[in-house]
């Protein structure tokens, strides 16, 4: 009986896309930006765009909805009104900081359709075109179409990146077809950076893959300064993490970005 009841609420408290939906229509939906810090100056670089839902008086993360939208026609509808929000919450505050860019994900479905294109050249994003990195995951590589589309942004200057790295052959294989410029490793790998305990196995490998090649690496997940000590170390370029910040509305974000260069 208990057992009964605890299932019933937990699939209560799962979202269906019609719900999803009934948010974004209601504007539940928000973002707000996760700094990313070089980890050689200590200095913040940029920021990644994060989905928030405001229900039923609690802050879901992206990750409890935005599998749900995935090959819908939500996933493009999201992705224009994240770049949307981002335009207008930074463009002019980017305008000012050339240095900075914001990392934007974006699903496989809506590549090499034109919709991306457009939505930039609205928002008056496409203006800032240098301070954007267009993040890929894995599992959501595109078909050959998109692909030529994500290779074609790159020759005009957008950046890409490959996110939720696991440092294997199928990630190696997924380089090799685009032009990727920074890989982002997983937050699971990074918690196996414990002190007192050996160097996970990965940690030589990426090593020798920021040494032979010309990739930047943000690590993802990082909590503390062992861990972003031992990053350093290995030749990582850059991190984000509850060490440095949680996710920051845009106006937080700035201030966060000002006390963090002011030095």
């Amino acid at each position: 009986m208990a057992r009964a009841m605890t299932e019933r609420a937990v699939n209560e408290d799962m979202p269906t896309l019609e719900d999803v939906r009934s948010a974004m229509d209601r504007d539940e939906l928000f973002v707000e930006y996760q700094p990313i810090m070089s980890l050689l100056t200590q200095r913040c670089v940029g920021a990644e765009a994060l989905v928030r839902w405001r229900r039923d008086g609690a802050v879901w993360p992206a990750s409890r909805f935005v599998r749900l939208m995935e090959n819908t026609p939500l996933s493009g509808r999201l992705t224009y009104w994240v770049i949307d929000t981002v335009a207008r919450e930074l463009c002019e505050w980017l305008s000012e900081h050339a240095e900075i860019y914001i990392s934007i994900n974006v699903p496989p479905e809506i590549l090499g359709r034109g919709g991306l294109e457009y939505a930039a050249v609205r928002s008056g994003l496409r203006a800032r075109t240098s301070q954007i990195l267009l993040e890929i995951t894995e599992r959501g590589v595109p078909d050959q179409l998109g692909m030529n589309a994500l290779n074609m942004m790159a020759e005009h200057g957008v950046r890409l990146a490959l996110d939720d790295v696991f440092l294997n052959g199928a990630n190696l294989a997924v380089l090799s077809r685009g032009r990727f410029d920074v890989i982002k490793v997983d937050r699971k790998l990074i918690a196996q950076l414990v002190a007192y305990a050996p160097d996970p196995a990965w940690l030589p490998g990426l090593h020798s893959l920021l040494t032979h090649s010309q990739l930047q690496v943000i690590a993802e997940g990082v909590e503390s300064h062992y861990q972003a000590d031992v990053l350093a170390r290995a030749g990582v370029q850059m991190a984000q993490g509850f060490l440095f910040s949680a996710s920051l509305t845009a106006r937080e974000l700035m201030k966060f970005q000002e006390r963090a260069n002011a030095s």
